[in-house]
């Protein structure tokens, strides 16, 4: 009897503690769902609204219907003939390129000791902090497009050309210079997230595969590094698509100017600054940013299908 008493006892107890733990949690996620919601989610309702509205800041919007999207397929010359096959070409490079260099990188330090790995770890990271700060001071001295230039100073001392060239202002050679930093400066945060995935995989696996007969470190990596650490792989690849689609910056930095020189280093973040804080056409400057909210979701939908876990 006395313990038939006690299961009411029990069970509101239970309810008891499972009202602190709500509230706890709760709490918790609290300040990451206020900043979700102010910085991530509401800006994207509100861009998704704006593009269906002709909005130039001054005057209220008006509803546009499907205008601004019917406008950027059929009418927006510059964007289908320079700044989507740009952007196209320039994450196809710059993010499979990167995030692979990553990885290798990362793989590299994980073979050295602690003290040699941490300083180059942060050699290597460091330009991914100080991206404008480099850019705007040593890649545009690399690059000056008069005798001071340091490139064109070797290139003139070694008798390859007679003259300067305006490599930052020339549609020939802006996007390869631009790929070329973007590379540079793509060891970021994926980066970091690799050698820690790198260094935490258990020993004893290499040790076991090596008894059932793998040979090689190619057959290391693929067989025991990768699949043991596809949370970052998954980390770095999103993190690698979004930058690749976010650094249109660089090629401003560059040339100084936007759009940029005959639109060669034009990407889609580009297009979007230059309607909506040039031009002030926000709500067609909105209706690219979806555009390319729904190109950067498809690309990572790709990322989660490689390196995400099945059950998921």
């Amino acid at each position: 009897m006395e313990q038939l008493q006690s299961i009411p006892e029990q069970r509101i107890r239970v309810k008891k503690t499972g009202k602190k733990d709500g509230s706890r949690t709760f709490l918790l996620l609290f300040p990451y769902g206020l900043l979700f919601c102010t910085f991530i989610a509401i800006p994207i309702i509100v861009a998704i609204g704006l593009s269906f509205t002709y909005f130039d800041v001054i005057n209220p919007p008006k509803f546009a219907g499907l205008g601004n999207y019917i406008a950027l397929i059929t009418q927006d010359e510059a964007f289908l003939k320079f700044v989507l096959p740009n952007t196209f070409k320039y994450a196809l490079i710059v993010g499979p390129g990167g995030y692979v260099l990553s990885f290798l990188l990362a793989w590299m330090l994980a073979q050295v000791q602690r003290v040699p790995r941490t300083i180059l770890s942060l050699a290597i990271y460091t330009p991914s902090m100080l991206g404008n700060v480099f850019i705007g001071v040593i890649w545009k001295t690399v690059f000056s497009g008069d005798q001071r230039g340091i490139f064109n100073h070797l290139l003139m001392q070694m008798d390859v050309i007679d003259q300067p060239i305006q490599f930052l202002l020339s549609p020939d050679y802006l996007m390869n210079i631009m790929i070329f930093v973007s590379l540079w400066s793509s060891m970021g945060i994926g980066f970091l997230a690799m050698i820690s995935g790198i260094l935490n995989i258990n020993e004893e696996l290499y040790e076991a595969a090596y008894v059932d007969g793998m040979r090689n470190r190619f057959q290391e990596i693929i067989y025991i590094t990768i699949p043991s650490m596809k949370p970052q792989m998954l980390f770095g690849a999103v993190m690698a698509i979004v930058n690749a689609f976010n650094m249109g910056w660089i090629g401003v930095t560059l040339s100084g100017m936007n759009p940029t020189p005959g639109l060669a280093g034009q990407l889609i973040t580009n297009h979007i600054d230059d309607y909506g804080f040039l031009r002030y056409e926000m709500g067609y400057a909105a209706a690219v940013s979806v555009a390319l909210l729904l190109i950067v979701m498809v690309f990572s939908k790709v990322a989660h299908g490689l390196f995400g876990e099945k059950d998921d």
